[in-house]
């Protein structure tokens, strides 16, 4: 058996972090978008979608796309995993909060809980309350 030249073991090595980036994808918009230093969203970003803003947008403060995706991400875990009474907390660049979930509750075959969540941009706090209820298919939506 021949061994091989350190130049080849890393020739072999970067060849195969590039095929790891390989992949096919029904979405052609995010499939050659990703490449080896881009991290994958998520797995909870459908999840995060379907809250439809959730009820931070509630609140009135203005947030940045990304400290929006933070608040989203708190109430998705929340809701999700957490414990009446529980605080999940989050901080973004130019806000943070906290979301308060209460116990779970049937309403036909759904599960819901009404939660509250606490958004401080420049020093100023602003609090919102809903529910939402949890659909066959894992996601979360806010009840108007």
């Amino acid at each position: 058996m021949r061994s091989l030249s350190f130049r080849n073991v890393v020739s072999l090595l970067v060849a195969a972090g590039l095929l790891a980036g390989c992949g096919t994808s029904s979405n052609t918009r995010t499939a050659g978008a990703r490449g080896l230093l881009s991290p994958k969203p998520s797995a909870s970003a459908s999840y995060i979608s379907a809250l439809q803003g959730g009820i931070v947008g509630r609140t009135g403060a203005t947030l940045s796309g990304s400290d929006r995706s933070r608040a989203l991400e708190a109430e998705y875990r929340a809701l999700e995993t957490t414990a009446s009474g529980q605080t999940i907390p989050w901080k973004g660049n130019d806000a943070n909060g906290e979301v308060v979930v209460n116990a779970p509750y049937q309403v036909g075959t759904q599960n819901c809980r009404q939660y509250r969540h606490t958004v401080t941009v420049d020093g100023k706090e602003a609090t919102a309350r809903g529910a939402a209820c949890r659909n066959s298919d894992g996601t979360w939506t806010p009840l108007t």
